[in-house]
Formats: structure tokens, C-alpha cells, sequence
């Protein structure tokens, strides 16, 4: 199979797309980081803390917060270690299962949430979504649907 002339090449509109999407990703990811520093949190950090606080009892199975959040058993097992260093949170043994642990947000852990979340979606808001329009939003969330829809469904898969 020949590659060059079976690639579908992207149009050069194609390319500035992607490209923008690129550049928007990173800068953007960047710049919550940096909002976050001061606080002490990454956005691995936070996104964490985000998703232990949206769950029953404040805690989630190790497995299920690593699925949550794309990261890989030992990477995520590394990032709950600094966290409890820093009392965000704790690993507890589940009941049903001896070899399963969760790892539970502590009271420290919600409080840096509260304290924390005002000044991250202030964040947000500042580097995107005021800088749309509410139809451009729309649109946007339209547009990333079916692509967020495929990549959920390719998870765990080659």
C-alpha cells in the first residue's frame, strides 16, 4: 500500500483547525496550571480533588479514579501519595476486597476544594468560556460531542 497517495491528507482548512485546537489545548492547560500554583495544586491535582468530591462519601476504588481521570494505576498511585503527604487525602482498604483501596478526600482535602474552586472557575471563566459567546458554545459542545463520544468508547481498547 502505497502511503503517500492513501493518506487522506488534511485540507489546509482541516489543518488550521486541528492546529488552533492544538494550540488552544495546550495554552489553555498551561494557564489553569499556573492559576493553580499559588494554591499548590496541579491540575492533576485538582482534577482529583474534583472528582473524590463529586462521589458518594467523598471517596472512589483506586481503579475507578484512575479510569477517571486517564492516568495509569502506578502514575496515579505516585500522585495519591504526594496528595496524602499533603493530608488532601487518604488511601483506605475496601471492606469487600481485601486488595482494593480507595482513596477518600479528607476534611483538609475539602476545604482546599472550597477554597480553591471559586478561583479555578473564575480561571475558566477568564481563558474561555467568557471569551465565546453563548451560541459559540453551543456550537463548540455540539462540535467535540461525537469526537468525546468515540474516544470514551475507544477506552481500554488498542
Amino acid at each position: 500500500m502505497d502511503t503517500e497517495t492513501a493518506t487522506p491528507w488534511l485540507t489546509d482548512a482541516e489543518q488550521c483547525a486541528w492546529r488552533t485546537f492544538l494550540d488552544v489545548q495546550r495554552m489553555l492547560t498551561h494557564q489553569l496550571e499556573r492559576d493553580l500554583q499559588p494554591f499548590g495544586l496541579t491540575m492533576n491535582d485538582y482534577e482529583i480533588l474534583v472528582n473524590l468530591s463529586e462521589s458518594a462519601e467523598r471517596r472512589l476504588r483506586m481503579s475507578d479514579l484512575a479510569t477517571a481521570t486517564l492516568q495509569s494505576k502506578s502514575r496515579l498511585s505516585h500522585q495519591i501519595t504526594r496528595m496524602e503527604n499533603a493530608g488532601l487525602v487518604e488511601r483506605v482498604n475496601c471492606e469487600s476486597d481485601r486488595r482494593g483501596l480507595y482513596a477518600v478526600l479528607t476534611d483538609h482535602g475539602m476545604e482546599t476544594m472550597r477554597k480553591v474552586a471559586p478561583h479555578h472557575v473564575e480561571s475558566v471563566r477568564d481563558h474561555f468560556i467568557d471569551r465565546l459567546t453563548p451560541e459559540a458554545l453551543g456550537d463548540l459542545h455540539e462540535s467535540l460531542k461525537p469526537v468525546a463520544e468515540r474516544l470514551r468508547g475507544k477506552r481500554g481498547k488498542p
